[in-house]
């Protein structure tokens, strides 16, 4: 039993067929037995979003030559839900999502499908890591990122997750030559100036374009995850589905209701 290797759930938010997902599947197969369960098509942005008002479906296909592989027709989380409940046939002794193409530094982590499965699998008490590339063009290079994905996950295999907490885990668009380490981090307290840009459709009706710019408000800290990737190392932030305040608790407790 000792020798059993590790049992892997892979997933992502940008599909089954996605560039991220093959690299994270060829490291993933040197390390383990592997399973995949993704969406079917894109689910950026999805968050924790859950199908409760149409059905679910899974389909076996081929994609990456491993035992069971799964497309889904709904979001992450389904996912990792549809795995753990239905396909495997024992608890995974991992579960790994992405490797997104995008960022999912600081308040991303809110929106991400990608952050939403690993967190999921916390919630499933498997150790879980979200893996991002901060580059999200479809021909992004992640010959870099399969090094630290590598690192990564030996390490949560050997030494396991403190009970509750997943990593959120971003890779600087650069050649591994020149990222200069893993830090692990904090958060950066930092939001999106949203705009909603409205136009027009041929018929004459509006629509609206979401945009925005990302702001930081920690310029200068040296602990976030925002500056580890702006100044070339990959950035971990451990990361907890928990999000009550307790510091508030104190501060409310003190109100007469």
């Amino acid at each position: 039993m000792k020798n059993k290797k590790p049992l892997i759930l892979i997933t992502n938010d940008d599909g089954i067929s996605a560039p991220g997902i093959a690299a994270l599947v060829e490291v993933m197969k040197t390390l383990g037995d592997v399973v995949i369960v993704a969406p079917d098509k894109p689910q950026s942005g999805m968050g924790h979003a859950i199908t409760i008002n149409s059905t679910l479906r899974i389909n076996k296909v081929n994609f990456y030559d491993v035992s069971e592989e799964y497309s889904c027709t709904g979001t992450p989380v389904d996912c990792v839900k549809l795995a753990v409940n239905k396909i495997m046939h024992r608890k995974p002794d991992l579960c790994v999502s992405g490797i997104n193409h995008g960022s999912n530094m600081s308040i991303n982590v809110i929106y991400s499908g990608t952050m939403s499965a690993a967190v999921e699998g916390a919630i499933e008490s498997i150790p879980s890591i979200g893996f991002s590339l901060c580059n999200n063009s479809i021909d992004a290079d992640f010959s870099a990122s399969k090094n630290i994905v590598k690192i990564i996950a030996e390490n949560v295999l050997k030494n396991g997750l403190p009970k509750d907490v997943c990593l959120n885990v971003n890779i600087p668009n650069l050649k591994l030559s020149e990222i200069k380490g893993i830090k692990v981090c904090r958060q950066a307290r930092a939001n999106w100036v949203e705009e909603l840009d409205e136009r027009k459709d041929p018929s004459g009706k509006p629509y609206f374009w979401l945009t925005g710019k990302f702001e930081n408000f920690e310029e200068g800290n040296t602990d976030t995850d925002v500056w580890a990737l702006d100044n070339n190392y990959v950035s971990i932030v451990p990361t907890q589905f928990d999000m009550t305040s307790y510091s508030a608790i104190v501060e409310l407790e003190k109100w007469k209701f």
